[in-house]
């Protein structure tokens, strides 16, 4: 790992959250992408592989269920962090069961997500 930055890229349909969490992460000196159309997401995860993977799981389009498999699919490294509305708790075990790392219930304070993504990047360190 050395000292390279951690990649994390954000989706969620919702401009002003990914605006948000990439201004707070950034501070942790990490590298964020944010989209809203998670095709787009999608087709950024086939070119490049991002540490952390941080998705919204209701969207038009394509899900958050799907993102979360072609994520795993490019690099079994990638952690999958999964942001859910409603915090269905059926949603968030069927995420994990497709081997997300943990969820995150909106509403949520950017720290949360914070301490979510500083456990998952201590997973990937060993």
């Amino acid at each position: 790992m050395g000292d390279r930055r951690v990649q994390i890229l954000i989706l969620d349909d919702e401009e002003i959250v990914g605006k948000r969490l990439k201004t707070a992460l950034e501070k942790s000196d990490y590298e964020v992408e944010i989209f809203q159309d998670s095709r787009d997401a999608v087709a950024r995860i086939t070119e490049k592989e991002f540490d952390i993977v941080v998705t919204d799981i209701r969207m038009e389009e394509v899900d958050g269920m799907k993102v979360l498999e072609h994520a795993l699919e490019r690099s079994a490294r990638t952690k999958v962090i999964i942001i859910t509305g409603y915090a269905t708790v059926e949603v968030a075990r069927e995420a994990l069961t497709r081997g997300a790392f943990d969820f995150i219930a909106k509403p949520f304070k950017p720290n949360d997500l914070r301490e979510v993504i500083v456990r998952a990047i201590r997973e990937l360190r060993f």
